[in-house]
């Protein structure tokens, strides 16, 4: 994307499911994530059933239903608006 290009984030894209994984450990490291990380398999299986190009944030809870869904990104990338959603899902 222009933008990350812009921002000196230039990834390229995974060859291996090994590969996804090292971005996301990396990304995870570089932003303090400690939540887990959900990676796509090869097939993108994930992201052709949640639509999440180019980002969107899903909140997935106990059941395996959707909890929240952000608009699509960059523009609904607003993580804050997730966390009433974390803050109901983990006093459960």
């Amino acid at each position: 994307m222009p933008q990350n290009k812009k921002d000196g984030i230039v990834i390229n894209d995974p060859k291996t499911e090994a590969e996804r994984r090292k971005v996301a450990q990396d990304f995870a490291q570089q932003f303090s994530i400690k939540l887990p990380i959900y990676i796509d398999g090869m097939d993108d299986a994930a992201n052709k059933a949640f639509a999440a190009w180019p980002d969107r944030i899903y909140v997935i809870d106990l059941d395996g239903k959707v909890a929240y869904k952000s608009g699509p990104g960059p523009a609904g990338f607003k993580p804050d608006e997730m966390l009433p959603t974390l803050e109901t899902l983990t006093k459960s």
